[in-house]
């Protein structure tokens, strides 16, 4: 779990960052050949570079939850007991319908 809060500061973290350093780099001529533009493209260059920016962290982050392992995480038998239980309560002690009886009755 702390490895999952710690890519979600990371990306949350450059995904203000990044932007802003662009942005940065570009208004204060910090980039080679930005000093023959005009302010007009200057200003529409670095926004679109600044929102490329940060589609591409949100892309980086994706795929670094879609590689996160599936049998890394296990429901907690306390929580997935309660919810039964509390799923029998609102139902009238009638059975959970689950998708293998559901397929039997088909």
């Amino acid at each position: 779990m702390a490895g999952v809060v710690q890519k979600f500061f990371i990306t949350s973290m450059l995904l203000w960052m990044a932007p802003i350093a662009i942005l940065y780099a570009f208004n204060n001529n910090l980039l080679p050949g930005i000093t023959q533009m005009s302010p007009h493209s200057l200003t529409l260059v670095s926004g679109f570079v600044a929102v490329v920016s940060v589609n591409i962290v949100i892309a980086f982050y994706i795929c670094m939850a879609l590689k996160e392992p599936v049998d890394k995480h296990e429901p907690d038998a306390a929580f997935v007991a309660q919810a039964k239980d509390s799923v029998k309560k609102l139902t009238g002690n009638k059975p959970v319908d689950s998708p293998e009886s559901s397929k039997k009755e088909e």
